[in-house]
C-alpha cells in the first residue's frame, strides 16, 4: 500500500488506517486475526480509543485491553505498527480535559495496551470546561515523559485546534474529523484547509457513513444521489461501491487517511484496494455536487 507521512513527521503509515472501535466485542483471537489482516494489507495505522467498549459487557476500555492483549501474545506486532488511542471522554461528565484527568487516562490507556508508549495520543472530543492551557500542560508532559511520541485531536473545530496548539511545546500532527461521502462538512468548515495550512493529517472516522455505503442505504436528504453516483463510478472503475467512497476521500488534496472498522476479514483486505483507484478530479465533484444538490460555483 502506498505510504503517506503523519503532519510534518518522517513518521510514514499506509494510506488507509484501521481502526479498533468495535474491539471490545471480539475475543483476542479474533481481534489478533483482524489485526494481522489490517497490516498484512498495509494498514500499518491502528486507531482505539479509551471509551470503546463503554456500554458493552467489556466496558469502559475493554477495546484497547483486547488490543493489549493481542500485542501481549505476539510483541512483535507492536513493531508493524503506529498505534494510535485518544482520550477525554468519561460519562457522564461527558468531556475532561483537565490535568489529571488527562494523565491519568493516558497511563491508564498505556495499561491496558500493554506497551510503555503510544506513537499518536488524542484528545478525543473538546472539554468546555477544561482551560485550555490545562489540556495543553498535560499534552506537553505527555509528550516530554515519552509516553506518546505525537499528538493530535478529534472532532475539534479548527478555531478550538488553534487555541490548543498555541500553548503546546509540540505541534499538533493530526485532526480527527467524520467524512465520507455522506458527510462532507470537512470541505467547507476549515478543517481540512488547516491541515494544508499546517501540514497535519486528517484521520476520517466513519468514510463509509457507519455502514451505510455498504449497505446502499442512507437517510442523508441526498443520500440517494450519493449512492447512485457511487455506485456509476464504481462500475466504471471496476470497483465496489465502498471502495470508491474510500478512494473519495483520499482524493481531496489535504492529506487524508480513512480509518476502516470493518469485523470482516475478506473486507478488511479487499479495503485496501481503494488506495490504488485513482478517481479522475471529475470523479471527485461528481460526489461533491451529488452531496449538495447543485453543481459547483
Amino acid at each position: 500500500m502506498r505510504q503517506t507521512a503523519i503532519g510534518k513527521t518522517q513518521v510514514e503509515v499506509g494510506a488507509i488506517a484501521y481502526g479498533c472501535w468495535r474491539f471490545a466485542e471480539s475475543s483476542v483471537e479474533d481481534a489478533d486475526a483482524k489485526i494481522r489482516a489490517a497490516l498484512d494489507a498495509g494498514m500499518t495505522l491502528i486507531d482505539t480509543a479509551d471509551i470503546y467498549g463503554f456500554g458493552e459487557p467489556r466496558g469502559f476500555g475493554g477495546a484497547e485491553a483486547v488490543l493489549g492483549d493481542v500485542l501481549a501474545r505476539d510483541p512483535g506486532l507492536r513493531s508493524r505498527m503506529i498505534l494510535a488511542t485518544k482520550g477525554g471522554i468519561t460519562p457522564p461528565r461527558p468531556y475532561d480535559s483537565s490535568y489529571d484527568y488527562l494523565t491519568e487516562a493516558m497511563d491508564a490507556s498505556l495499561s491496558r495496551l500493554q506497551t510503555d508508549r503510544v506513537d499518536l495520543y488524542q484528545i478525543h472530543r473538546p472539554d468546555l470546561t477544561a482551560p485550555v492551557e490545562e489540556t495543553a500542560r498535560a499534552l506537553n508532559d505527555i509528550v516530554s515523559s515519552g509516553k506518546a511520541r505525537f499528538i493530535g485531536v478529534s472532532n475539534y473545530t479548527v478555531p478550538q485546534t488553534r487555541a490548543l496548539q498555541a500553548h503546546l511545546d509540540a505541534p499538533l500532527v493530526s485532526t480527527q474529523p467524520e467524512f465520507s461521502a455522506l458527510h462532507q462538512d470537512p470541505i467547507i468548515d476549515g478543517t481540512f484547509d488547516w491541515c494544508s495550512e499546517t501540514g497535519a493529517t486528517a484521520l476520517a472516522w466513519s468514510p463509509l457513513a457507519g455502514g451505510d455505503i455498504p449497505r446502499l442505504s442512507s437517510d442523508h436528504p441526498r443520500g440517494a444521489e450519493v449512492i447512485a453516483c457511487l455506485q456509476k463510478i464504481a462500475e466504471a472503475h471496476s470497483a465496489s461501491v465502498s471502495n470508491i467512497a474510500l478512494a473519495f476521500t483520499l482524493k481531496h488534496q489535504a492529506k487524508i487517511i480513512p480509518i476502516i472498522g470493518t469485523q470482516n476479514l475478506e473486507r478488511i483486505t479487499d479495503s485496501a484496494k481503494a488506495a490504488e483507484i485513482n478517481l479522475s478530479a471529475r470523479d471527485f465533484y461528481d460526489i461533491v455536487e451529488a452531496y449538495r444538490g447543485e453543481a459547483m460555483p
